[in-house]
């Protein structure tokens, strides 16, 4: 990539797409391409045709999806399926028929089998069952994986795939219906201390393991291997570090300053036992996530302050 060229970040108004424009304009790139919804409706394969060919991208990076915690894939598993097939199909196809000299696609650490061998290697996908609390997600990711190696096969696309940690930052989504757990917890216990709540309900039995990525450092990880990456094999993107779900919600506790007692409602399902990431394929190529656990939930919570009504 040069400083002029011209690249598409599919999804630059969420979690993840947001921190890559950010982390590209650092870096200097001068003519970044970035659609709403409203101007490109990803699931309009048409739509998304006619914006490669008058845009002409030459590096994409798809950040774009349909993403939520273990409630919004259980009450809309058609929606996880259907829309996540539908816009990376689209984002993909689009770049072959344009001729994109690169595409990066996003996936996630739920694609790798429920119970298998910790930590998870690339290797391990296809060994085993999946998650059933998030199968939905996860089908649709493995499916654009298979994508990106199918075209790179058949008809040499340089396309490669990264599979990011449980992510979390700024511009992420707080509401409780349909986020992931670590934005779940900040809003919880935040609104627990403004309403000066007793206690906070967390769900499950607090024993889950799970590895966590500030979004900020996932960007810089994408900008690296958009230069230094080109392998059928999609390959981890983890910090290498886990936590329990009770020693996060005790962190993020002590983070926001409440002061209640946290109550574990065990009724409600834990998910995966354990999501510890194998990224030493990444390693090895000489990149390393920089901001800890604790420094980027305090940045977290200054951005959801940050959005609050005032």
């Amino acid at each position: 990539m040069k400083e002029d060229s011209r690249i598409y970040v599919a999804g630059h108004h969420g979690l993840v797409g947001s921190a890559i424009w950010r982390e590209l304009q650092r870096q200097g790139f001068q003519n970044l391409i970035g659609r709403r919804r409203r101007e490109v409706n990803l699931l309009d394969t048409a739509a998304v045709g006619k914006f490669f060919t008058e845009t002409k991208p030459e590096f994409v990076f798809v950040a774009a999806a349909k993403v939520g915690g273990i409630h919004a894939n259980n009450t809309q598993p058609a929606e996880f399926l259907f829309e996540n097939l539908q816009i990376q199909n689209n984002l993909i196809h689009a770049a072959k028929l344009a001729g994109v000299r690169k595409l990066l696609f996003l996936g996630s650490s739920c694609i790798y089998p429920k119970l298998a061998p910790q930590p998870l290697k690339e290797e391990y996908l296809l060994t085993g069952e999946l998650e059933p609390t998030n199968q939905w997600y996860a089908v649709a990711k493995i499916a654009g994986i298979k994508l990106c190696q199918s075209y790179r096969r058949q008809y040499d696309c340089d396309f490669i795939s990264a599979m990011p940690a449980n992510m979390y930052g700024p511009n992420d989504n707080y509401d409780l219906q349909t986020s992931h757990v670590l934005p779940a917890l900040i809003r919880k216990f935040h609104d627990a201390k403004t309403s000066s709540a007793a206690t906070v309900t967390c769900w499950g039995t607090g024993a889950p393991l799970r590895e966590f990525l500030y979004a900020d450092d996932l960007a810089s990880a994408c900008a690296f291997l958009m230069r230094n990456y080109s392998d059928e094999q999609f390959i981890n993107v983890g910090s290498g570090s886990e936590i329990t779900i009770r020693k996060l919600s005790e962190m993020v506790k002590r983070i926001i300053g409440f002061r209640g007692e946290i109550v574990w409602d065990e009724s409600k399902p834990d998910g995966t036992p354990r999501k510890l990431m194998d990224s030493s394929r990444l390693f090895s190529l000489g990149w390393k996530p920089k901001v800890n656990l604790e420094t980027g939930i305090r940045m977290a919570y200054e951005d959801f302050l940050s959005k609050q009504p005032r």
